[in-house]
């Protein structure tokens, strides 16, 4: 479910380019005030996403559908194809879609994820899921700040979190054949740490893009860049929580 920004911590090319995004004519300009305004709603469209997340989970747990994905392994992994497929088209075709169809693919995306993140209310507690939520929350809401306000460039740091990203993936396969509580257990560490740092780094790369095209990037560029970013935020944030959740959490 991670789709991770083409980076390469060099200086531009701009960051929309990785889509094929057009800038602006050079006559263009995009307000200093309407690009802090995109910046705050990158936030907003991330809670957002998370919202309907949380309450597609929470209602399939409690109806057969829930049943459905557990008895039907097959339906399960066709959501998982679905989201990717989203996160694929949404990062290959920015450039071409528009802003309502990028918000209706989010949508799409968050609802998708919400049914297969479903099967956590059968086995944690309502009680831990809620705790590690806040947590959750706390931690990315103080690491957004870090990125929000630090004076310096982060970009250097995305390229050794996306090597540890990917370790992680590399170590969970194994575990599935291994079966280590202690493996999975350092795995959830790492990856709370990887994906605590990941969210300074995001938010701070995010914020420096807007900045850096103001002016350069049309209205309607900026808007679903920025909602790249949201997403982008949103994954941060939803692999932090499940990691968190892999060793805070209370089974039933």
């Amino acid at each position: 479910m991670n789709n991770y920004w083409n980076q390469n911590n060099q200086t531009p090319p701009p960051y929309g380019e990785a889509y094929g995004v057009e800038t602006a004519s050079p006559d263009y300009v995009v307000s200093t005030e309407n690009v802090n305004k995109l910046f705050r709603n990158v936030f907003v469209w991330m809670a957002a996403a998370l919202g309907v997340t949380g309450l597609t989970s929470y209602l399939v747990a409690f109806t057969p559908l829930f049943y459905s994905l557990a008895a039907t392994p097959l339906l399960f992994w066709g959501l998982i194809i679905a989201e990717l497929g989203l996160v694929f088209f949404l990062s290959a075709r920015l450039h071409k879609i528009s802003f309502a169809t990028a918000s209706l693919c989010m949508t799409a995306y968050s609802i998708l994820n919400g049914l297969t993140l479903s099967f956590i209310f059968a086995v944690y507690t309502a009680s831990s899921i809620i705790n590690t939520f806040f947590i959750a929350a706390g931690t990315f809401v103080a690491m957004a700040l870090v990125g929000t306000f630090t004076k310096k460039d982060l970009s250097s740091w995305s390229r050794y979190l996306i090597m540890g990203v990917l370790g992680l993936i590399i170590a969970s396969v194994v575990n599935i054949f291994v079966k280590s509580s202690t493996f999975e257990w350092v795995i959830s560490i790492i990856g709370v740490l990887i994906f605590t740092v990941l969210t300074a780094v995001d938010t701070n790369k995010i914020k420096n893009m807007l900045r850096e095209h103001d002016g350069v990037w049309d209205g309607e560029t900026l808007r679903k860049v920025a909602l790249m970013g949201a997403l982008q935020l949103y994954l941060d944030f939803i692999n932090l929580f499940l990691y968190l959740l892999r060793f805070l959490g209370r089974r039933n």
